[in-house]
């Protein structure tokens, strides 16, 4: 027992991993929650059917841990130039045990389906735990043994965050795996999830920072849809947006993603995972997937950032629990899309940004994907928005000035034919 431990150890972090990824299959016709596969561009009729089957999750637990995959998880771009960059560390428990504090419930920074995500500190040079508020601060996720996330998806999120770099994707600094413990280990990010911004905090989200988040989440994934070997998000969402102490975006949680098709294939057929409200209608009614089914959860989240409405929300009335639903009217209107504005901004807001990025987010959401633009051009159309100071306030403010000149004026001629009379 004691040999195959030290030989697990010495052939090196990947060969420990791949030796234990699950392997199984997943047939969507089985799935309560599944929904029937048609064309890959869908009309109206078809969008309803996919709005309402939005209210129900998109796999159950046991189809959670499973996965169709048989292939290791794939290599992203720019792998090849990073990977003598930069060198994973490898955490024992003990060490990470002792970083959290013991994992101190009040230490959490998160929970999800693979389990929580605590605060610890560890030296700057070295996996040694630290004192609290010295050394590195960085957050540790524990997968839970029964977690929703399973190994595999595990296995994906070290291969992926741990080969290659951007300013617009989280830093995972290591990993740990011992016996049934799984952890990750990434730079901490001050300021948490956008979600918390725009839905939980009582104070807005000022304009400004909605659209450096916005082009800094959108140069995340045109990362990585660029390069000779795409790799498609799937699981885009506010949630899995952090924020650094400068708002700058950075997209976190990779355990769903998946190498994008390669030479003259299209598509990637695969299980349908992800998050509803978000994910592309033809994506969860077809299988296959494309880097334009990332563009489309793009334009959710450009959505919830314009209207500080969440992507499903069944506290509403019917007809605007779904945010694309409800709001897809108001985008292909010019004169109504300003009715779609989050209205704790008040007038605090760019009046062309507001214009600008409606437009975008209804390109993004086109029911044709191939009509949908790429990344490259999303980031390119929100660049110019960083420098816009034409406020809403003060386009009101000069309306209100001119209408009460008007009015002075009118009321001078009044009275001086009133006089003449």
């Amino acid at each position: 027992m004691e040999k195959d431990k030290k030989e697990k150890k010495n052939c090196g972090c990947w060969a420990v991993l791949r030796l234990s990824i699950i392997g199984g299959s997943y047939d969507s016709k089985h799935s309560a929650n599944s929904i029937p596969r048609t064309s890959l561009v869908y009309d109206a009729a078809t969008e309803t059917r996919y709005l309402n089957a939005s209210n129900r999750e998109m796999c159950v637990a046991d189809e959670a841990r499973v996965s169709s995959d048989t292939t290791d998880p794939p290599t992203p771009p720019q792998a090849a130039e990073n990977k003598g960059q930069r060198q994973l560390l490898q955490f024992t428990f003990h060490e990470l045990k002792a970083a959290t504090g013991n994992f101190r419930p009040d230490s959490i920074l998160g929970e999800g389906g693979f389990g929580y995500v605590f605060k610890g500190w560890i030296e700057e040079n070295g996996t040694a735990p630290a004192k609290p508020g010295s050394g590195i601060t960085v957050a540790v996720k524990s997968l839970k043994p029964d977690g929703l996330q399973g190994h595999r998806e595990w296995v994906a999120e070290v291969d992926f965050l741990g080969q290659f770099h951007h300013p617009n994707l989280v830093k995972l600094i290591g990993y740990c795996i011992e016996d049934d413990q799984r952890l990750l280990v990434y730079e901490f990010m001050t300021r948490g999830s956008l979600e918390n911004h725009l839905f939980r905090r009582t104070i807005p989200l000022p304009g400004t920072n909605r659209i450096k988040i916005a082009l800094g989440a959108a140069k995340g994934l045109a990362f990585l849809h660029g390069g000779p070997k795409p790799v498609i998000y799937r699981d885009f969402k506010t949630s899995n947006i952090l924020l650094d102490s400068e708002y700058n975006a950075k997209l976190s949680d990779f355990g769903l993603a998946k190498a994008g098709p390669q030479g003259d294939k299209t598509h990637v057929s695969t299980r349908v995972v992800g998050t509803y409200g978000y994910a592309a209608p033809e994506y969860v009614m077809t299988g296959h997937l494309t880097t334009k089914s990332d563009v489309f959860s793009f334009g959710v989240v450009l959505l919830e950032i314009l209207t500080g409405r969440r992507s499903m929300d069944k506290k509403r009335l019917s007809g605007e629990q779904n945010l694309v639903a409800w709001a897809r009217p108001y985008l292909a209107d010019k004169r109504k899309f300003y009715q779609l504005v989050d209205p704790r901004l008040e007038l605090n807001y760019s009046v062309k940004g507001v214009q600008k990025i409606a437009q975008l987010a209804y390109m993004c959401l086109s029911r044709d994907p191939k009509s949908r633009p790429s990344m490259d051009e999303v980031v390119k159309a929100l660049t110019p928005l960083q420098d816009l100071n034409d406020l809403a306030i003060l386009s009101n403010h000069s309306r209100f000035t001119q209408s009460g000149r008007r009015k002075k004026k009118l009321d001078g001629i009044q009275q001086l034919s009133q006089g003449r009379s």
